[in-house]
């Protein structure tokens, strides 16, 4: 447990609570003091009319004198009565478990009064963060509702007629989940494979009955639904697929592992045409990779930074389709250092584990990359870097929650990334004629480092001269004579400093 003004992943309850209010008619008790209830802004991020289906009981003054049995019992019949949920999910906080609340019990004493199923969320608060928590709880959901149906002898396990598929693992909140979610759905389609159930987003508890009926699961992200995949596998044999279809290569691989799946299950298919003519006329991708403008970006380096499902894949994008050296690739998700290693140790030169923003930006400062794909901070990293960024993974502002059709999944995926990779990179002498034209995005930073190393007192003369030079080579040249009046022992930066500098380098 640490305190810091950026966090990566947010803490364990909100992971809870983004799968609470991923389901129909599932209504989440937040058990936590003023302050921590911004998560009914959900309906603002993801465009929704309704309110957001989360109820704070707040920790107060009285709480704390009379403990808060009484009040979350109440909270949560109240909310049973008012909003007749299906289920009610009790997410306890920091807050709660250093007050080592019983919350088990409230649970249980609150059950004997309520319509609706009162679960409490089984996640450890000081052990697990956003992601992990929203596997877990996703988890705890569907053992929860199987065994209750197979209880009541009504679980259907009769495959569906037609091959189908349970989607597992898009929840609110997540990074371009709604498009990605439409361009699966196409894909399937296309597949002839039908879609038994998305789970959690848009469906009732009551629907997880029908979880056994779909041929297999697939689970598009590594952070949320693998362990709910692995448990159905284990306990009622359903194979699943958890190849990322992101990018041209990965998705012809993610569908040669579904016609597998079929093949095994005697179903005659064969999707090799398929895979061609997407990729030759539905993906623009391909074909931009070999021309002559994606050509110019040969040389550019670029590092990558974000969760291990979209770090991987632009990782792979840019190294494997795209030619793009990658100096690094980096993930904050520490529980998945293993297999990130493993997916993206041969195609970049080295990876970074950390969820230390302060080492990734004093990272970029000294790898200085023609541009950086990364979260939200990565982009604030680069504005003040004067290095483009683009945004691959949450954590991710407003503006990453477009209105427009923007998926990452699938081929229509491939060609919005694409555009997002050149687009990001400054191409030719544009970041130049900026300066000489006065445009609107000249730099007056200077190219201010983050990285503490080098930092300098810089005269007056100094900054004017260096502000002379163009953009796309002065944080080069900041940093080389910075380090040069270090290793000097010089403790401000003149004009003689810089020529001496200057002249030591060309020594």
């Amino acid at each position: 447990m640490k305190l810091a003004y950026w966090m990566y992943a947010g803490p364990a309850h909100i992971g809870t609570l983004r799968i609470a209010s991923s389901f129909k008619n599932v209504h989440a008790i937040m058990h936590a003091p003023l302050g921590d209830d911004y998560f009914v802004m959900k309906s603002m991020l993801e465009r929704e009319r309704d309110f957001t289906p989360v109820t704070a009981s707040v920790v107060d003054r009285h709480v704390l004198s009379r403990g808060s049995q009484e009040k979350v019992i109440n909270n949560i019949t109240r909310k049973d009565q008012e909003e007749k949920p299906d289920l009610v999910v009790l997410t306890p906080t920091c807050t709660s478990s250093i007050l080592q609340e019983d919350l088990k019990n409230f649970v249980d004493r609150a059950s004997l009064n309520s319509v609706a199923d009162v679960m409490l969320a089984d996640v450890n608060h000081y052990r697990v963060n956003e992601l992990q928590a929203a596997d877990k709880t996703l988890l705890q959901i569907v053992k929860f509702y199987l065994q209750k149906f197979k209880e009541l002898n009504c679980l259907n396990q009769l495959k569906t007629i037609k091959p189908s598929v349970n989607i597992i693992g898009c929840v609110s909140l997540g990074f371009h989940n709604q498009h990605d979610l439409a361009e699966l759905k196409r894909l399937f389609y296309d597949l002839n494979i039908e879609i038994n159930l998305v789970i959690p987003e848009g469906i009732y508890v009551e629907e997880l009955k029908r979880i056994p009926q779909a041929w297999f699961n697939f689970v598009p992200y590594k952070e949320v639904g693998v362990l709910t995949a692995q448990y159905l596998k284990d306990n009622f044999d359903m194979p699943f697929i958890d190849i990322v279809p992101i990018g041209v290569i990965q998705i012809s691989n993610c569908i040669k592992a579904i016609q597998n799946i079929l093949v095994s299950q005697d179903q005659k298919v064969d999707y090799t045409s398929y895979i061609d003519r997407q990729t030759r006329f539905i993906s623009q991708s391909a074909w931009f990779s070999r021309s002559i403008d994606c050509q110019n970006l040969t040389g550019k380096k670029a590092v990558v930074f974000g969760d291990t499902t979209h770090a991987s894949a632009i990782t792979k994008i840019l190294a494997n389709e795209m030619s793009i050296k990658v100096v690094w690739s980096g993930t904050y998700c520490l529980n998945d250092a293993e297999w990130f290693t493993k997916e993206v140790e041969d195609i970049c030169d080295q990876v970074v584990i950390s969820d230390d923003h302060t080492l990734i930006a004093d990272l970029i400062a000294e790898t200085e990359p023609n541009a950086i794909f990364g979260t939200q901070m990565e982009r604030h990293i680069g504005k003040r870097l004067s290095i483009p960024c683009g945004v691959i993974s949450s954590p991710v502002h407003i503006q990453n929650f477009p209105l427009s059709y923007k998926p990452f999944l699938g081929y229509e995926g491939t060609n919005q990334i694409a555009d997002l990779i050149y687009n990001s990179f400054t191409l030719g002498m544009e970041d130049h004629l900026l300066e000489v034209f006065g445009g609107h995005d000249t730099a007056k930073s200077l190219g201010s480092t983050l990285s503490t190393k080098f930092s300098m007192n810089w005269s007056p003369e100094a900054l004017e001269e260096l502000s002379k030079i163009p953009g796309f080579v002065r944080n080069k040249v900041k940093k080389n004579t910075e380090e040069f009046a270090q290793n000097s022992n010089v403790e401000q930066i003149t004009l003689e400093i810089m020529y001496l500098a200057k002249e030591s380098i060309r020594a």
